[in-house]
């Protein structure tokens, strides 16, 4: 009777938990679904009556996401792999506690923290731009690095111990049998890790508004100010425009569809080579 009562219970809590997510999810498409259009997908913001749309921000957080995922996942996944493998006590458990720490940073802190950095530059460099899409991606690396690297050294950590013997035994040294063992062992749960890390920064607007900032035109370089949907989101959703209301909803579900499909598209990769 307890075992039943309880399971009764924990599947009431996920179905509860799952009913959440898809109201969200509902109200959202339903508040969005009718500014949503072909045109408003490669559009630039234009004014009040004149339709316009997200291309450009769409473009920008592709440009942010692919800068903080360069950065970000290969130090996060390096940082994983020494804590679990050769991360024992002492220095090990100082790392562990500066990523805890780093976790729970509100990302604002961080904007403010690489917004300080640049200003430092240009009192040696005043040609240096105040804001890029650079210093975004940045930003948003250093929120996702502590994410990547606990869940790595979990992940590794889940793996058996007697694979790790069993290569030793044969003679392959430490670090072959990490890369070609361990890892692709672990590769499916790191990379949900990842994507985890990659849908938080992707709904990080704080952080852009010190660095990235804005912009209402498609641009492709680095070193510009680059727009993205969080910001326009933002900028949309605090103006007194219902029009404008309508396109920050239909951003919105913009979003959580890219978001979705990425994480659709490396569950499947990992499931098929793994």
């Amino acid at each position: 009777m307890t075992n039943r009562v309880m399971t009764v219970l924990t599947a009431a809590c996920a179905f509860f938990a799952v009913g959440i997510l898809v109201l969200i999810l509902g109200y959202i498409a339903a508040q969005g679904l009718s500014a949503l259009s072909i045109q408003f997908l490669i559009d630039t913001p234009k004014p009040i009556g004149e339709g316009g749309g997200i291309g450009n921000a769409i473009l920008g957080s592709f440009i942010l996401l692919l800068i903080s995922s360069l950065i970000g996942l290969p130090i996060g996944i390096a940082i994983g792999i020494y804590l679990a493998e050769f991360g024992g006590r002492g220095f090990g458990n100082l790392i562990r506690f500066i990523a805890d720490t780093m976790t729970g940073v509100p990302s604002i802190i961080i904007g403010v923290f690489v917004y300080t950095l640049i200003l430092a530059m240009r009192d040696f460099a005043p040609d240096f731009p105040q804001f890029t899409a650079l210093a975004g991606g940045i930003a948003l690396a250093l929120i996702m690095i502590p994410i990547v690297a606990r869940t790595t050294e979990e992940m590794i950590r889940l793996v058996p111990v007697s694979m790790r013997e069993g290569a030793l035994a044969l003679g392959a040294p430490q670090w072959r049998v990490t890369l070609g063992v361990v890892l692709p062992a672990a590769a499916s749960g790191i990379a949900t890790g990842a994507m985890l890390a990659v849908a938080r920064v992707s709904g990080e607007t704080a952080p852009l508004l010190f660095t990235a900032f804005n912009n209402s035109f498609y641009t492709y370089y680095i070193d510009d100010p680059v727009s993205s949907l969080t910001v326009q989101i933002y900028n949309y959703a605090i103006s007194p425009y219902p029009e404008w209301h309508a396109q920050a909803w239909a951003a919105t579900l913009v979003l959580m569809t890219l978001i979705l499909l990425i994480n659709i598209v490396v569950r499947y990769l990992t499931r098929q080579k793994f």
